[in-house]
């Protein structure tokens, strides 16, 4: 379980290069952590960890000795900041924390007062509950102290934890400009440990010249990435695969038959070969894209974004969409996957066979990969997403397989991360694929897929949001026509007036249809100017 303090993090690289005059750090580490030790505010910048190891805890502990202090002063001026602090003692909020910042004000007049103390560590607090300007705070603070660090010749582990402060600091921002958009705290602090990982690494492996420095940053960046996240087990024969990448098929079965030699050859680069995984993208503005496309379903989005957050890469837990038809869900499953930077396919289940989902024998003129395997070799990806549209209309007749029971093996983390290909004949890693369905409804669907799969209603877009609707695909009417998008003129208020009398919400085919229409009546009636 990660500390509560978003640089506390055990063993980390920016406190692991100490000198000796350093184990008195330690030693205050370890009595911070079992509620011995209040840090100071200079001690939380180094990483130290929160009293009794909770935020909540180091508030209460710090309001409560400054509050006694502030009252044997036996000032008037004090009592105001000595009552916020009581208050702050009982209830540990923001708002408890900017009144203390407010009351310091009138405080910070009296001498011997900690005032500015008193504030760094009111900002630290404050971007601990994720508020952006005290995050970038808490950055100049870490900077500052990386610059001493240098000038001392302390090292520069202080100057990558202030970028990565900075760099939360700006995903913070986008996080409240998106309003509803909430970061869980815990996610916040990986977000920031993974964010101080990756500046490490960069910074000192931008310095070929020294090879030690370069092999330690790795060893600290791969002994981070297990905080980060759980790795799998690899098999023993397989060479280790590098950090962010994983090992998808670890040999080809029967390889020595001539069947077997041609999928080798076939196969010959991906065989014991680490494959990345898609990096983590900027989710605050893949969610205003995606909201300022589909306003009428950040709900939605909302749900599956928030569950990414603090993830070194990106993975989709199998997520249904459920709506009717029309209503926009498979444009926005393909709008998701691209704005999360996923290699994806996008297949329409019609039709859609047991064998093109779970693969073909390779003995067979017909034999083929699974559809995730191709997916892996088409993209040269571990992690690429799958978006299977309309998964109701899959057949449920068990004549020649069932895509239903394919599809519940590679649902499971266990049994795809060993899954049997028919035509590599050889266990595969299809662990880290995405898989997202959409239908229109789920009553056809299997109970054992739908207990495997998150199922989230689509809503559909109301008459409210038709000019919006209205004038996005207007333009991308005009554009699929060959037309500059400038001809899609606004549209009239009478021409509104029509539309919504005759589309009340629900399907966008139908207001696709209407605005075909509308095209067609403008051209005419512009032919005969």
């Amino acid at each position: 379980m990660l500390p509560n303090n978003p640089a506390s993090i055990p063993d980390c690289p920016a406190m692991t290069f100490r000198d000796s005059t350093d184990r008195h750090f330690d030693r205050r580490q370890k009595a911070a952590k079992a509620g011995l030790h209040l840090p100071s505010e200079d001690e939380l910048l180094r990483g130290m960890n929160f009293f009794g190891d909770r935020l909540e805890d180091d508030i209460r502990e710090y309001s409560s000795r400054l509050s006694r202090r502030m009252r044997k002063r036996g000032r008037v001026e004090l009592l105001p900041l000595a009552s916020c602090l009581d208050d702050l003692a009982v209830e540990q909020s923001e708002e408890g924390i900017k009144s203390v910042e407010a009351a310091l004000v009138v405080a910070e007049a009296v001498k011997g007062i900690p005032a500015e103390a008193c504030r760094l560590r009111c900002q630290f607090y404050l971007a601990s509950f994720g508020d952006p300007r005290a995050a970038a705070a808490v950055a100049g603070e870490t900077a500052s102290m990386a610059m001493r660090d240098v000038n001392e010749s302390r090292g520069p582990q202080m100057l990558w934890r202030a970028l990565a402060w900075s760099m939360l600091s700006r995903t913070l921002f986008f996080s409240r400009c998106v309003d509803v958009f909430h970061i869980p705290r815990h996610s916040l602090f990986r977000m920031l440990l993974n964010y101080e990982a990756e500046f490490e690494s960069a910074i000192l492996n931008a310095r070929p010249e020294d090879e030690r420095t370069n092999k330690e940053a790795s060893a600290k960046k791969a002994s981070r990435d297990d905080d980060i996240k759980d790795l799998s087990e690899d098999d023993a024969e397989a060479e280790p695969a590098p950090n962010n990448s994983v090992v998808v098929i670890r040999s080809i079965g029967n390889s020595t038959t001539s069947e077997g030699k041609r999928v080798s050859v076939e196969f010959q680069k991906f065989v014991q070969r680490g494959l990345p995984l898609p990096a983590a993208s900027d989710l605050p503005i893949a969610r205003m894209q995606l909201v300022s496309e589909f306003p009428w379903v950040a709900s939605v989005a909302d749900d599956i974004l928030t569950r990414l957050v603090g993830r070194g890469d990106v993975h989709l837990r199998p997520t249904i969409l459920v709506g009717s038809p029309g209503c926009g869900k498979t444009r926005f499953a393909r709008r998701l996957v691209e704005e999360l930077g996923i290699p994806y396919e996008l297949v329409s289940c019609g039709g859609l066979s047991d064998s093109a989902v779970g693969g073909t024998a390779r003995r067979w003129s017909s034999g083929e990969p699974s559809l995730a395997i191709m997916a892996v070799r088409r993209h040269e990806c571990a992690g690429p997403a799958i978006i299977l549209d309309e998964i109701e209309k899959v057949g449920t007749s068990r004549h020649n397989g069932n895509v239903h029971d394919v599809l519940i093996g590679l649902l499971e983390k266990e049994s795809s991360s060993r899954w049997f290909d028919p035509y590599v004949e050889a266990n595969c890693d299809l662990s880290h694929v995405s898989w997202l369905m959409t239908a229109n409804e789920v009553a056809s669907v299997s109970a054992v897929l739908k207990d495997r799969c998150r199922i989230l209603r689509f809503p559909e877009p109301g008459p409210d949001q038709l000019p919006f609707l209205a004038s996005r695909i207007l333009e991308r009417l005009y554009v699929e026509a060959g037309h500059d998008p400038r001809w899609a003129r606004p549209l009239e208020g009478f021409e509104l007036t029509a539309l919504a009398n005759n589309w009340p919400g629900g399907s966008i085919r139908k207001l696709e249809r209407l605005l075909e229409k509308l095209i067609e009546a403008r051209e005419r009636y512009w032919g005969r100017q």
